[in-house]
This record gives structure tokens, C-alpha cells and sequence, in this order.
């Protein structure tokens, strides 16, 4: 049966809805009430903490110390502004869909399925970045003589997949604890780097003569922090996911905005703390390069550099582990309104989406193969940058177009605020194809391929009776009844 559309989208009447059964929800319904606020707190610092551990420093060998400094200040803004929205967001939408439920309602399904599937790119990809750098910190720990390797990466995907499929509250409680000691991993850190920190290491990278603004500070001058950019993202990268855990949380209008803040604080402190000593402690030349930076700063031996790796590993782990719950749940609200195949969403006995994580791993497993994580890196913040411009419009679109919509949480600075993260976003997309023409084009290949899979074939086949489409269609009926 077809399904009628809101006015307001005339571009989207060509796209067709319909009913689907009691029994085709219930064969898709995810665990209700297992998360609080503090366990969605620490799975928003899950998503982030590898990007503490290593990643990040590939922004020194782009902008020297100083170009990384101001990049991590405009991103970290961003952020904080786009957090706020968020949490807006997830307040009056609180569904599995997360970016994609609140791009949906206000533009419509093609907007919808654009915002999901840019999340989705990111959530794929990030997975297969990490498992890179996971090989590089098993490697320098030399567990009995493992050298990283495809089977590594195998390991990783299938031991925490598994896990997953074993039910949310498991995985979900098993984050908090990886994340736990993924942070006391960080305050041994700072300990020992408080000592070695030198000022002058900070600004050791020569400066490059023909760049325009060039100094100790910003060695490859003023380009150099656009340059940066991306890489002052992986502090930060996937704490936007937190929404996608609403359909699983006790009371999601009050405690996703509360366990999305939180986050975000603590993420700001870790950002400043690991920035500053691992610099100051390693020189910024010496960081630039290597996978496992924090290590490396304390020198690469010694207990205390050996219990960083230790527990690097394990901030590693907690990302990876967290970020395949995430684009499960993004795969999962995308399959169960039909934008892709339905087979996807089917739930286990545990209410886990078994096809929704296992496949999504496999095609970062096979991204894995490569080696090469600073592409990989770099994909992924191309996709977590084109749906934050996407989620921000989202934002001000409803707050124009729909002022009386409940809203538990409503954003200090409202639109103001949306608008500077949407501002620096956009700026953020077009600095992934200044420093890796290769990872943006290959994204936007795979989005256009999305796209147009939609337009030729899921858009006739959508489910009206969807916990995500049901938001807008609310909307639609209260249009119509104006």
C-alpha cells in the first residue's frame, strides 16, 4: 500500500512506503532499557579513546604542533557546538537510527538515507583503521613473537563481533570496563610524560621555507592547519554515535543529551593532555610518524612504556569494540525501513542484528588487508564529516520549520550554535581532499553507489511503520491536519 507523503518534500513523492507486519517488527526489535547515561557516557568516550592512543599524531608531519594546536581548538568547538545539537536531537527523535531519524524528519528520505549512509561509511571504515593500528601496538609489544598480520585483524573482527552477538548489555558493560581502564592508561601516561615534557620539543620540525606563514610554530605555515584538520577529528571521531544506542536506553529523552555531554567533557580533557605531553615528551618530528605515539613519547621501554602499551592496546580495543556496535545500529535502522536489504535488521534470540554486524565487518576486515591506516583514517573522517554537515542542517531545518516540536533538551544558542559546527564542517569535507584526494574520492564513489541504490531501487520499497519513518510520518499528519 502506498503510503502518503508530507507536502513540504514535493522532491520526494516519487518515493514509496508501506506497511509491514507485527511480526516483521518483532523479528527486528533491539533490547529496550539496558543503558543509563553513565553507560552511554563511557560508550561515547569508547567510540573516541583510541583516537588518544594513536592516530592523531599524523597531523604534526601536516601542520607541525602549532597547525595541530588551532586545528584541535576549531574541531574541539565544533564538536562541543555539534554535541549540543545532538543532544537536541536525540531528546525529541530517540530511535536506532540516530543522524539518519533526525535527517529524515527534516529532509526527507533522500536526506535521510544521504546522512545514514555517510555514518555508515564512517562507522565501517573507522573499524579497519583501527585494527591497523591495533597490529602496530601488538607488534612493539612482542607477545610471543606475533608480528601484526591478516590473522590479527581476523581475530580482532571475530572475537568482538561475537561478543556483540551475545546481547547488548553484555557488550555495553564489557565497553565501560575496556574504557575504564583505557583511561587510567592515560593518566599513567601523563604521569610519566610530565617529567620528560621539554617546550622546545614542541617545535622541532624545521620549517619549510617556500610555505607561506612558516615558523617553529606552524612549520608548513598557515596551510598546514587546514591541512591538519582531519587529524584533530580522530580526537573526537564517532562521539556522535551515542544517539544510535536511544532504542536501547532507560528514559532516552533525558539520558542520551546527558551521556552525550559528558563524553564530550571528558574527551576534551584527554584531547589537551595527550596533545600537550606526548609532543612535549616525544618531540613533535619523532611523533609524527609512528603508530604507537604515547609509547613512543616515554621512550619505548621501561615499565611505564610497556604498561601504556598494555593498556593502549586495550583503548584500541574499547574503539574497535564500540564503533561495530554503532554501525550495527546504523546498518540495523537502515534495514528495517527498507533504505537497505531487510535481511540486514533481523534480530538474534539476544534481540542482537546478526547480519547487520557481521557484514559491515567483513568488508572492514577486508579494508584491514591493506596496511594502510592513515588512508583508511582518512576515509573515515570523510564520511563523519559530510554527515555532520548533514545532521547540523538537520538541526536548523527543525528548529525553522518545526519550533513547537518537543524538545526535552534544547540547544543553548540554538541555531547560532548548529550553525558554527555546520560552518567548520563543511570546511572539514573539503579539507579530507586536500590531504588525501585518494580516500575523499574513493568515499564519494561509495556514497554516489549508495545513492544510487536508493534512487533505483530501495526508494520504492521503504516501511512506513518503522520506528524512524513513523517520526516523519507524525510530522507529515500534523502538516496535513494544519
Amino acid at each position: 500500500m502506498s503510503h502518503p507523503q508530507s507536502n513540504e518534500h514535493h522532491l520526494d513523492l516519487t518515493v514509496e512506503e508501506h506497511l509491514e507486519s507485527d511480526e516483521y517488527l518483532r523479528r527486528r526489535q533491539l533490547r529496550k532499557g539496558s543503558a543509563g547515561w553513565l553507560l552511554l557516557a563511557g560508550l561515547g568516550v569508547s567510540y573516541v579513546i583510541s583516537g588518544d592512543y594513536s592516530g592523531w599524531n599524523y597531523g604534526l608531519a601536516e601542520g607541525g604542533f602549532g597547525g595541530l594546536l588551532l586545528a584541535v581548538v576549531v574541531i574541539a568547538a565544533m564538536y562541543f557546538c555539534m554535541v549540543l545539537g545532538l543532544a537536541e536531537l536525540s531528546s525529541a527523535l530517540p530511535a536506532a537510527g540516530g543522524g539518519y531519524t533526525f535527517a529524515r524528519r527534516a529532509l526527507g528520505p533522500w536526506g535521510g538515507f544521504a546522512t545514514g549512509t555517510a555514518v555508515l561509511i564512517e562507522y565501517s571504515i573507522a573499524p579497519a583503521a583501527i585494527a591497523t593500528f591495533i597490529g602496530g601496538y601488538v607488534e612493539s609489544l612482542g607477545l610471543f613473537g606475533i608480528d601484526k598480520g591478516w590473522w590479527i585483524y581476523l581475530a580482532a573482527f571475530v572475537i568482538f563481533i561475537g561478543i556483540h552477538l551475545a546481547g547488548v548489555g553484555e557488550a555495553l558493560r564489557l565497553m565501560f570496563v575496556i574504557t575504564a581502564v583505557a583511561l587510567l592508561g592515560l593518566v599513567v601516561f601523563a604521569v610519566n610524560a610530565i617529567g620528560r615534557f621539554d617546550a622546545a620539543n614542541l617545535t622541532n620540525i624545521v620549517p619549510d621555507a617556500t610555505a607561506a606563514g612558516a615558523s617553529s610554530f606552524l612549520p608548513h605555515g598557515y596551510l598546514g592547519i587546514w591541512a591538519a584538520i582531519p587529524f584533530a577529528i580522530w580526537f573526537f571521531l564517532a562521539v556522535e554515535g551515542v544517539p544510535l544506542a536511544a532504542e536501547e536506553t532507560a528514559n532516552p529523552e533525558r539520558n542520551v543529551p546527558r551521556g552525550i555531554i559528558a563524553a564530550m567533557a571528558v574527551l576534551i580533557v584527554t584531547c589537551v593532555t595527550v596533545l600537550l605531553l606526548t609532543t612535549g615528551a616525544g618531540g613533535a618530528e619523532a611523533m609524527s610518524g609512528v603508530d604507537d605515539p604515547l609509547v613512543q613519547a616515554l621512550g619505548g621501554q621501561g615499565i611505564a612504556a610497556k604498561l601504556v602499551n598494555y593498556i593502549g592496546l586495550a583503548g584500541l580495543v574499547a574503539s574497535f569494540f564500540s564503533i561495530i556496535y554503532a554501525y550495527s545500529r546504523q546498518t540495523f535502522a537502515l534495514s528495517r525501513a527498507g533504505y537497505l536489504p531487510t535481511t540486514l535488521s533481523i534480530t538474534n534470540r539476544r534481540k542482537a542484528p546478526t547480519l547487520a554486524l557481521i557484514v559491515p565487518g567483513a568488508i572492514g576486515f577486508l579494508l584491514s588487508l591493506t596496511g594502510h591506516g592513515e588512508l583508511i583514517l582518512n576515509m573515515a573522517v570523510f564520511g563523519a564529516a559530510l554527515s555532520y554537515v548533514l545532521m547540523m542542517v538537520s538541526h536548523i531545518v527543525l528548529r525553522i520549520r518545526e519550533p513547537e516540536m518537543p524538545r526535552p533538551y534544547r540547544t543553548p544558542g540554538g541555531v547560532l550554535t548548529t550553525g558554527f559546527a555546520l560552518a567548520v564542517a563543511v570546511v572539514a569535507v573539503i579539507a579530507t581532499f586536500l590531504v588525501s584526494p585518494t580516500a575523499a574520492g574513493l568515499c564519494l564513489l561509495v556514497f554516489a553507489a549508495f545513492m544510487a541504490y536508493f534512487a533505483l531501487y530501495s526508494r520504492h520499497r521503504l516501511v512506513a511503520n518503522s520506528p524512524d519513518e513513523e517520526f516523519a510520518m507524525l510530522a507529515a499528519a500534523e502538516d496535513d491536519l494544519k
